[in-house]
């Protein structure tokens, strides 16, 4: 989106008036749980990469040219060999809803966790088809891998996907998401507390921001959490949008991964949090799709972006 002087980036937002979400059941805040399987799909010299996979992982590591990791493989393979089934215990034993951000490549390597994620009622987006950096590919090698990623998706959970968050992105990437078309939202964006309309080249697409700070990625970054703080953080964060709901309700986002929140120390801390929303009577939890359909009913692209075509507009 171009503002009028041509700068590529909007920076008003929605400003001091936000739009009412009039969210399901005059809830104050809607709380999307992400959970993001990657494992199997991270950079590595087995998936015809240059080097070994050196992000998010529990101790800080330098990707190796031409050579395997295998301490950070053995990281990544705990995601899905335990930390997705505990995950998976603690939101179905609470009757929680969820959206995974699924690589292709790591959906189609687990089809057991696909089954478990379906059999569940989880929404299961596309994470694309690799866990790497598109920044570093050229806009043919991005666009096929979004092509692929659509195809391998729906031939192993049997339904294509509806929603998109790349998470290591390109400039492109938006726009190639858009060209390729059938996406009821993307999450590559963390710039809101709300949904909103973007125009892609006269296409209208639906946003729905995402999260680095209601994230577990921050237990193994530089500006990590402490043991217990990640409940308290989310706590917090629960707090202050439930007080603001009142007269401006918005939307929290928390993003999980298998190898991170899964493991125990982290899971416990989670649970916490999960019992807090489970039994909070001014609390939406959705899947993102869910969300997004909701957003499309309440504000249509047609009211906001009326020079804009959506695609999948009723």
């Amino acid at each position: 989106m171009t503002d009028r002087s041509g700068y590529p980036r909007d920076l008003r937002g929605y400003g001091a008036t936000p739009p009412n979400p009039h969210w399901p059941g005059g809830a104050k805040v809607a709380v999307s749980f992400v959970v993001n399987v990657e494992e199997g799909g991270e950079n590595n010299v087995l998936h015809g990469d240059a080097a070994s996979e050196a992000f998010l992982t529990e101790e800080p590591t330098t990707a190796l040219t031409g050579q395997r990791n295998v301490n950070v493989e053995s990281q990544y393979e705990y995601g899905t060999r335990a930390g997705f089934w505990r995950l998976h215990r603690l939101f179905t034993g609470r009757g929680l809803p969820v959206t995974v951000f699924g690589i292709a490549e790591s959906l189609r390597r687990n089809p057991d966790i696909v089954a478990a994620a379906t059999g569940s009622g989880w929404e299961i987006a596309s994470h694309s088809l690799r866990w790497i950096n598109y920044a570093e590919l050229g806009e043919d090698v991005e666009r096929d891998h979004i092509r692929r990623a659509v195809e391998i998706h729906t031939e192993v959970c049997g339904e294509r996907p509806l929603g998109w968050y790349t998470g290591r992105n390109s400039v492109d990437t938006r726009r190639l998401v858009v060209e390729h078309g059938g996406f009821l939202y993307d999450s590559d964006s963390f710039s809101d507390d709300l949904p909103y309309w973007v125009d892609v080249d006269g296409t209208a697409q639906l946003v729905l921001p995402y999260t680095l700070d209601n994230n577990d990625g921050r237990f193994v970054n530089g500006y990590g959490f402490g043991a217990d703080s990640f409940a308290t953080y989310l706590g917090r964060a629960l707090d202050l949008l439930l007080d603001e709901g009142a007269e401006q309700p918005k939307m929290m986002s928390v993003g999980l991964h298998l190898r991170l929140s899964g493991r125990p120390g982290r899971a416990a801390d989670l649970r916490r949090f999960l019992d807090v929303v489970a039994a909070h009577p001014d609390v939406w939890v959705a899947r993102r799709a869910d969300i997004a359909r909701h957003w499309r009913e309440v504000h249509p692209a047609v009211e906001v972006l009326p020079g804009s075509v959506d695609p999948l507009a009723r």
